[in-house]
């Protein structure tokens, strides 16, 4: 493999991440670290910090889009079954975020503070499926702030 410079690095961080990936592994078990392309491997191994509590913050948004729907639009859903499907949905969710919490047990205090960007996405999403049922999503409230607690999200019978 031919000598990269570090500004060659860093542009390969855009052009070719696994070679990146690969360079960098290899400066740092050599400890090459002056050549090491520091803002990127830094900004990476935030991101790495982060994807666990994106997917926790991931499956609560889907526990508080269903159980809005079972609260406030069972009727829409029509038929005897109306929100099984949410139910089964809530339920697999909260097991994901479960094992997420055990396999990384810094994100039980990280995840209750992340309620309202879990609204966020789940009012988004809530909006959109009363579009596609054919509704005016502005004819339906949907609060600004997340009308659920944590402990309701996590524990509410359903």
């Amino acid at each position: 493999m031919k000598t990269l410079t570090k500004e060659d690095l860093k542009q390969l961080y855009d052009k070719d991440y696994p070679l990146w990936v690969e360079i960098n592994l290899e400066l740092i078990k050599d400890k090459a670290f002056d050549l090491v392309d520091w803002d990127n491997m830094i900004e990476e191994i935030e991101d790495m910090g982060r994807s666990d509590l994106k997917a926790c913050i991931s499956h609560l948004a889907v526990i508080l889009e269903h159980l809005y729907k079972l609260d406030n639009f069972k009727d829409l859903a029509g038929g005897r079954t109306a929100g099984d499907g949410w139910i089964r949905s809530i339920r697999n969710a909260r097991v994901e975020i479960e094992f997420l919490l055990e396999s990384f047990p810094s994100l039980r205090n990280k995840l209750p503070r992340e309620i309202n960007t879990a609204w966020s996405k789940a009012s988004k999403k809530l909006k959109v499926w009363i579009k596609n049922n054919g509704l005016n999503p502005e004819n339906f409230y949907i609060p600004q702030e997340c009308p659920y607690s944590y402990e309701e999200i996590m524990n509410r019978e359903i």
